[in-house]
């Protein structure tokens, strides 16, 4: 398996050719479940879990969370250690624990992470201020038990703390070269009816999730989805895993991680095969699990290589 490369300024070392490509037609790296490398074993489960599981994990928890924890777990890697790595699009899930009676948002992923929410994006922001030139985007969503109240507490810190950085929705370029003039960094998708009165917050950024567990099933769909034509503007095709409950119970040594592994040569030859633009089959951001052992940065970025050798007749076709 290969090891961990670092790609912290690809954005900022592609060739000049590239830098009025907008965002939505070049090859983006991406993480799923970026923050659950930090997930709190011991930390409740999350309210939209059912009932009869969460009886099963107040009877059993010596082997429920265990088992949560390694299913659970999509990532090994800080979160700047994922930027450094050349990820540039994080999917964050946000929630605030029941009953807590502080307003601390954490990630979730079944259970809670150790990290809040907050402490989190600022050691982005640092990261960015050391990276000038990066551009990333942070798709916030699921926000469970968060309020109205919360919600806005919560955005007004989002805009204080990323402040010029943040790339306004309606009448942007979206080319590097423009976010550079701007002095932009970060596109902050909030999938939430809250984000409609902030200019400064995207919609949802849509995202191709086959919910299947092996790497062909997970090909085909995406494949299916291809033939049906990209969206507009940004979107994201999922590459990770999902294995259902049954399959877990069945298979007690197996975990994420092993049939993520197990499965990388057929994702990975499919990857190299996609190729970036704006064509109806192309592809933009591509997300998956274990973006640190697996070398999905370097193929990713790479593909934005076939923008430069574009046939004229190619050019002129998706122009």
């Amino acid at each position: 398996m290969s090891t961990m490369s670092c790609s912290p300024d690809w954005m900022s070392s592609l060739p000049e050719e590239l830098w009025d490509t907008p965002l939505t037609q070049l090859a983006i790296p991406g993480s799923h479940d970026a923050m659950s490398y930090c997930l709190d074993i011991n930390s409740p489960l999350v309210p939209s879990e059912s009932d009869c599981f969460r009886i099963l994990d107040g009877l059993f928890s010596c082997f429920t969370r265990p088992t949560i924890f390694k299913w659970a777990t999509t990532q090994d890697k800080s979160i700047e250690e994922q930027l450094s790595m050349g990820i540039r699009y994080l999917d964050l899930r946000v929630a605030h624990k029941l009953k807590d009676p502080s307003s601390d948002l954490y990630f979730t992923h079944i259970i809670y992470t150790h990290l809040t929410v907050l402490e989190t994006l600022s050691s982005v922001a640092l990261w960015l201020n050391s990276h000038p030139k990066e551009v990333v985007i942070l798709a916030c969503s699921h926000f469970e038990g968060i309020s109205d109240e919360l919600h806005q507490s919560f955005i007004f810190s989002l805009k204080k703390m990323f402040g010029s950085k943040l790339c306004p929705h309606k009448g942007s370029a979206l080319t590097l070269r423009s976010f550079w003039a701007a002095g932009q960094q970060v596109i902050l998708s909030y999938d939430s009816q809250h984000a409609a009165q902030h200019p400064e917050l995207w919609p949802d950024i849509p995202y191709w999730w086959a919910n299947k567990r092996t790497a062909k099933e997970v090909i085909s769909y995406l494949d299916w989805k291809k033939e049906h034509g990209r969206p507009e503007g940004l979107f994201v095709c999922g590459l990770n895993l999902t294995a259902d409950r049954c399959f877990i119970t069945e298979n007690l040594r197996q975990s994420l991680r092993t049939i993520t592994f197990s499965n990388w040569e057929c994702l990975r030859g499919w990857v190299e095969d996609q190729t970036p633009g704006q064509g109806p089959q192309s592809l933009n951001i591509i997300a998956g699990d274990f973006v640190g052992p697996l070398p999905l940065c370097s193929l990713i970025i790479a593909l934005n290589q076939k923008l430069l050798r574009k046939a004229p007749d190619e050019e002129r076709f998706y122009s």
